[in-house]
């Protein structure tokens, strides 16, 4: 068969990302650097854009259909990309995923994996559509787009292949069990066999359409399970591609293109629900709200994986260099506009002051550093526009707009600027807010979009314990910490840990806390608020599927 050829074809890939996985070193199967593909690339998908922009998407293989929706609109342009895409009733996308799946699912692993590596290689001549489909559904830079939606997302979702093969593979498929009983011996030959659970239902978000879905889906197919992604409505064609790309490969392989399909949806007529309450749908993966995500984490009989929002805190306790320490920390919230679910919200800085080789820098001037660092970034005119990006939705400009209406003292206030390539880009700067530690009805709740806070607390034990106990009961992903004492960034270590979240200390230059890698860094840990799932450790593929075992008494 042509697939087991795809196994033998990507097996070096495989191996290679199998020992990045399992010994968490730097590894990037698919290079970030946009000058690393062919010269004309960047062109070609510029035009494939352009040309996609108000017209059918015609490359999906999962059936006719005679509606075509679509209602998303570029940040960039503000105004509809008027690209549509068929609809079909939730009966018919359940019962054609019901179907495929019995085919997919009695797949040998390997032939499975073969099929899935190679839609990635497929993908990686489509980074550069799927990166200006990225940036003119999201708002992200086109550095961003073309990062996060093609290598990084690839990378992730090679990632949860290669866990996959691996769980899949612990147990041995076979073995003679033989219990002495004195006089005899009682053998039986004993099985074991994984068994895929079913249909997965993929929930997008509008701001990572791609980064954000493909570990899910990724890990669901290399388990033996059909899937139906449902992006957000106001992101499609990223994801729409990478559908379109996976049905191609398995038709060319014999196989069921409904294995994976695209299941689209408008804001007044949405069908996220009618599927997850599906009694056939068996696994979802979900990226957006707590709200959302709280609903779907209720629903019986079914394994979810959840990234819900969170309230990140960076800590100042201590560091070498303030000024670089600052740049850090300006960068990383106005890198996409505070659009990321890394990016931090809340400062918090002992009323004492930061100390430093040259002594303690009082409060007052650590917070105007912070804003003259914000200022030094959004004002330069070729740092500006491509680091904040554009802000996705209205919602989320009206929010920062209304920011200063919070409560706090508004250090700096947010406001647009120019973009020389997209004059009619919706952008905002960060708007940084001064509260007082006591003022939690402010800055307690995750506040999305490029809104932050300078919290005033009493001493570095006040800061840490805000920090740790609003990750336990509202969620955090990460913990941003500068600190140069041992015992203090012990103490910051072992609260925010004991909470479930990761700190990033004293991070500079190339190192921001927002990025996080395939490969080496677990992207949420499943412990607090922020998401029940972590891609991808060895319990977000192992719920994808159950071990069965069978016995048998031979004569």
């Amino acid at each position: 068969m042509q697939s087991v050829s795809l196994y033998d074809t990507h097996k070096y890939k495989i191996s290679e990302a199998t020992d990045a996985l399992f010994k968490r070193y730097f590894y990037a199967a698919y290079p970030e650097n946009p000058k690393t593909y062919a010269e004309d690339a960047d062109a070609k998908g510029k035009t494939a854009f352009a040309t996609q922009m108000n017209q059918d998407f015609k490359e999906l293989q999962q059936g006719e259909s005679a509606l075509y929706i679509g209602e998303e609109v570029s940040p960039y342009l503000q105004v509809g990309i008027g690209v549509k895409y068929p609809s079909f009733t939730v009966d018919s996308l359940i019962s054609n995923a019901q179907r495929a799946f019995v085919q997919w699912r009695d797949l040998e692993v390997n032939t499975r994996a073969g099929i899935l590596v190679e839609t990635l290689e497929r993908l990686k001549a489509r980074f550069f559509d799927i990166a200006y489909a990225t940036m003119h559904t999201t708002g992200q830079s086109f550095m961003m787009s073309f990062q996060a939606s093609g290598p990084h997302a690839c990378d992730r979702a090679l990632e949860a292949i290669v866990q996959g093969i691996a769980e899949l593979k612990r147990y041995p498929e076979q073995a003679e069990w033989k219990k002495n009983l004195g006089k005899f011996d009682l053998v039986l030959h004993k099985s074991w066999k994984p068994i895929s659970k079913g249909v997965g239902l993929v929930i997008g978000c509008s701001t990572f359409p791609t980064w954000n879905s493909v570990p899910g889906l990724y890990a669901s197919l290399i388990t033996g399970n059909s899937v139906i992604v449902k992006p957000h409505p106001k992101a499609i064609l990223p994801i729409a591609i990478v559908v379109a790309e996976i049905q191609k490969v398995l038709v060319e392989n014999g196989i069921d293109p409904c294995v994976c399909q695209l299941a689209v949806d408008t804001v007044s007529e949405p069908i996220t629900k009618l599927l997850a309450e599906h009694t056939a749908i068996k696994l979802i993966d979900y990226t957006g709200s707590t709200g959302f995500g709280k609903y779907i984490e209720s629903l019986p009989n079914k394994s979810v994986f959840t990234e819900n929002a969170g309230v990140n805190s960076v800590i100042l306790h201590s560091t070498h260099d303030l000024k670089a320490t600052m740049q850090n920390i300006a960068f990383s919230l106005s890198l996409y506009s505070g659009q990321m679910c890394t990016a931090p919200q809340n400062i918090f800085i002992p009323k004492t002051g930061v100390e430093t080789p040259t002594g303690v820098v009082d409060y007052e001037t650590c917070a105007n550093a912070l804003t003259e660092a914000i200022q030094a970034i959004v004002n330069n005119p070729k740092a500006g526009p491509p680091t904040l990006g554009a802000i996705q939705s209205d919602i989320t400009l009206k929010r920062t707009q209304s920011a200063m209406n919070l409560g706090g003292k508004v250090l700096l206030a947010s406001t647009s600027i120019k973009n020389d390539e997209f004059e009619n880009a919706r952008m905002a700067t960060p708007s940084i807010i001064e509260v007082q530690s006591s003022d939690l009805n402010i800055y307690k709740s995750e506040q999305f979009g490029p809104i932050a806070f300078v919290v005033k607390c009493k001493n570095i034990e006040e800061c840490i314990a805000i920090a740790s106990t609003m990750a336990i009961d509202d969620g955090a992903i990460t913990c941003l910490a500068f600190c140069t004492d041992a015992e203090v960034k012990q103490k910051i270590l072992v609260a925010m840990n004991n909470a479930f979240t990761p700190v990033s200390f004293n991070f500079k230059g190339a190192a921001f806390v927002n990025a996080h890698a395939a490969f080496s860094d677990f992207h949420v840990t499943g412990g607090n608020p922020s998401g029940n799932a972590s891609f991808s450790n060895a319990d977000y593929v192992n719920r994808r599927f159950v071990w069965v075992g069978n016995r048998e008494m031979r004569d």
